[in-house]
């Protein structure tokens, strides 16, 4: 008999615990051969993503990538004799699967929109930081030698990129969000390349870079724990809000090369594969503690050059942040990974979400008050978009990754 094996620790402790028992109504657990069919995606690439980027390499330098920039902008067969590993790459990616419903997709981006700024505290304070913990995941940061230095442009970069995918409309062939899914399915497949290449990478224990599971698992940070940590902090959706942004998210990890076994059809299926990742990549080491110091580190940033009242800013935003982190992961991970503890700060947040869930309450009853809210949250965004590229230099192309490679 293939028994269900016992839950991990995660889900024993911190809000992940809170969670299962609101939104699961059955038993997640997994039998070990599911354990092991799940194990075998982690040996797993992205084939045709794989092969562009080994064309890249063999053409010209940059012309790989202006052949996949005017194939992306104009498509494939607007390209006068085009390499056959591009026609075959965007061939498939353009035959939209079945079960990808426009108006859902369209459903869940504007839930998301609604949570306006809200949404990307979530982003990285849950979903990035308890990335953390998969430290075979993490060993393709580690190798770059710049995880201190990168930090701030990672959380960036990551903002960027989730707000093209998560515009309403943005995800159709052609698109905003629908170039910027398939440019970093290629900056994986460039990082994978190069990993591939090095002679210190330990397959035995770190196993394929980027491979499935790993690209799974960071799907799962943006869709079911984006769900779970915006209405931690409050936010209300319906029964039917959360399915449409988990169908908008199963498309977008579609379109990052993500094997359809791993694609979650309905949120107890995204709890499932949320407990097998748990279960066999939730084992932090030494990397991830700099990684969750980086990321602290980047938010005390906030501060700097403001003289007194810059002190204020970092103080407040590495309270607020880590808290936000330690009410999720838990007691145990939060300390493993050295987030602050602040016991006061920590109230606060949960005074804030109970105000949220008044407000978002208040909301669901008052006309036209839904739609308000969708529209102030995508001001929101647009303004949050423009400050970064005053401050930061976006490139929605990711140049930078590709010459790493």
């Amino acid at each position: 008999m293939d028994e269900r094996l016992p839950d991990p620790e995660l889900f024993r402790r911190g809000g992940v615990r809170l969670a299962t028992r609101l939104f699961v109504k059955h038993d997640l657990r997994a039998t070990e051969r599911q354990v092991r069919r799940f194990r075998e995606f982690a040996q797993a690439e992205d084939p045709r993503a794989d092969a562009v980027v080994a064309l890249f390499r063999r053409l010209p330098k940059d012309h790989g990538r202006r052949l996949f920039e005017a194939a992306l902008r104009d498509g494939v067969h607007s390209l006068d004799d085009p390499p056959q590993e591009l026609v075959e790459f965007f061939e498939h990616t353009e035959a939209t699967p079945y079960w990808v419903d426009p108006a859902r997709l369209d459903c869940g981006a504007r839930a998301i929109v609604r949570t306006g700024v809200l949404g990307l505290f979530p982003l990285g304070d849950m979903s990035l930081m308890g990335g953390y913990l998969a430290s075979r995941a993490t060993k393709t940061l580690v190798a770059t030698g710049e995880i201190e230095r990168m930090a701030s442009q990672r959380l960036v970069e990551t903002a960027a990129w989730w707000l093209d995918v998560t515009t309403p409309g943005a995800l159709t062939v052609g698109n905003t969000g629908y170039a910027s899914a398939l440019r970093v399915r290629l900056v994986h497949a460039h990082v994978r390349a190069a990993m591939n290449r090095r002679p210190d990478w330990d397959y035995d224990e770190w196993d394929k870079p980027i491979n499935q599971v790993q690209t799974a698992g960071t799907l799962l940070l943006f869709s079911l724990v984006f769900v779970y940590g915006t209405q931690l902090l409050g936010i209300r959706f319906s029964e039917r809000e959360r399915a449409d942004m988990l169908h908008l998210w199963r498309y977008v990890g579609w379109l990052l090369g993500i094997d359809e076994e791993l694609l979650p059809a309905t949120e107890e299926d995204a709890w499932r594969l949320f407990w097998l990742l748990a279960t066999t990549e939730f084992i932090p080491d030494e990397d991830s503690k700099r990684l969750a110091k980086a990321l602290i580190e980047s938010h005390a940033a906030i501060g700097e050059g403001r003289g007194a009242v810059g002190k204020v800013l970092s103080h407040v935003s590495v309270a607020a942040h880590s808290s936000i982190s330690r009410i999720v992961l838990g007691k145990a991970n939060a300390d493993f990974l050295e987030i602050p503890n602040d016991v006061v700060a920590q109230g606060v947040i949960l005074a804030v979400a109970a105000g949220n869930f008044a407000a978002e309450t208040a909301r669901r009853f008052i006309p036209g008050a839904t739609a308000l809210r969708e529209y102030v949250g995508a001001l929101e965004r647009r303004r949050y978009v423009d400050r970064l590229g005053r401050v930061f230099q976006l490139d929605p192309t990711y140049a930078r990754h590709f010459k790493a490679a």
